[in-house]
C-alpha cells in the first residue's frame, strides 16, 4: 500500500523530566495536537484528529509511535472513528508503535463505529522492550442504520500483536462479520450490541492485580459480561459485551484507576473531549 489517506510519525522522549516530541510528522487526513499536560507528572497527552470527519471507501491510514526510555505517553482520538459505507474496498489502518525500557503508552481509542455496509480492517504490532508498560483500550460499536438494524455494517476486523524482547506474546485477533455470522449467537455478541476491550503488559500485571480488578468491576448483573484472563505474559486481558458506550467507559476507567496506582501511585487524567 503506497497511497495513504492519511499519515502519522509521533516519535516522543524525555527532557528535563518532561515528555516531549523529539519528531512529529502528519500528513492527509491525519492530524496529532499540541501535547497536553494534565499535571505535573512530565507525562503528556496528544489528541489524533481525523479532518474528514471518518473512514471512506479504500480509505488508509498508517500510524508509527515511538517512545524512548521512561517516556510516559497518553495516546488519543478526539472523537470516535466512524466507519462509513465501503463498497468497493474496505477501509484500512496499520500502527506500528515501539517502547523502550522504561517507557509507558496509554493507548486509549474512541468508540469504533461501523455504520452500514461498512468493511474495516486494523492491524497493530507493539514492540516493547521488557520493562516498558502498555495499556491499550478499545470499543466497537454499531452505527445508525435506516431500518433500525444493530449490525448493520458488514465486517470489522482488529488484530493485535504484541512483542516483548522480539518474542510475540499476544496475538490478538477480534473479527464481526455480521453479513456471514450470527451476532447474537454464543460465543459472538451474545444479544449485546458493543464489545470494549482493554489490555496491559507490564511487569506488575500478575494475579493479585487481576484479582483487584475482578473484584473492583465484577458484578451480578444483566447490564453487561465481563470475562478477565492473564497473558503468558506479565499481561492482563479485559473483554466486555454491554450495550451503551458509557457502561463499558466507567469499566475501562475503574480498571485504569487500579492499574496506574499499582503501576506509578498516580490517578489518570481526566480526558476531556466534550
Amino acid at each position: 500500500m503506497k497511497d495513504w489517506t492519511g499519515i502519522l510519525r509521533l516519535e516522543a522522549e524525555v527532557r528535563n523530566g518532561k515528555t516531549v516530541a523529539k519528531n512529529v510528522y502528519f500528513q492527509g487526513a491525519f492530524k496529532v495536537m499540541r501535547p497536553v499536560y494534565h499535571d505535573d507528572s512530565g507525562q503528556a497527552c496528544y489528541y489524533i484528529l481525523n479532518p474528514g470527519g471518518g473512514y471512506l471507501d479504500g480509505d488508509r491510514y498508517q500510524m508509527k509511535i515511538s517512545l524512548k526510555e521512561q517516556a510516559r505517553l497518553t495516546l488519543t482520538t478526539q472523537s470516535a472513528t466512524k466507519i462509513y459505507k465501503t463498497p468497493n474496498q474496505y477501509a484500512y489502518q496499520e500502527t506500528e508503535i515501539s517502547l523502550k525500557k522504561g517507557s509507558y503508552l496509554e493507548y486509549i481509542t474512541d468508540p469504533l463505529i461501523g455504520y452500514q455496509d461498512a468493511r474495516y480492517k486494523q492491524k497493530t504490532v507493539i514492540r516493547m522492550e521488557k520493562g516498558a508498560t502498555l495499556l491499550y483500550s478499545d470499543i466497537i460499536t454499531s452505527g445508525w442504520s435506516p431500518d433500525g438494524a444493530q449490525f448493520s455494517y458488514d465486517m470489522l476486523q482488529l488484530i493485535n500483536e504484541i512483542y516483548v524482547d522480539d518474542e510475540l506474546m499476544v496475538f490478538d485477533h477480534i473479527k464481526l462479520n455480521p453479513a456471514a455470522q450470527d451476532m447474537t449467537s454464543l460465543g459472538f455478541m451474545e444479544g449485546f450490541s458493543h464489545l470494549g476491550s482493554m489490555i496491559v503488559v507490564g511487569e506488575q500485571a500478575n494475579d493479585d492485580l487481576l484479582d483487584r480488578l475482578y473484584h473492583a468491576i465484577h458484578e451480578d448483573t444483566k447490564e453487561y459480561k465481563i470475562g478477565l484472563s492473564l497473558l503468558p505474559t506479565s499481561g492482563i486481558i479485559i473483554r466486555i459485551l454491554a450495550n451503551s458506550t458509557q457502561t463499558i467507559e466507567k469499566i475501562h476507567t475503574a480498571c485504569h484507576h487500579i492499574i496506574n496506582r499499582e503501576f506509578f501511585n498516580t490517578t489518570p487524567s481526566f480526558l476531556r473531549k466534550y
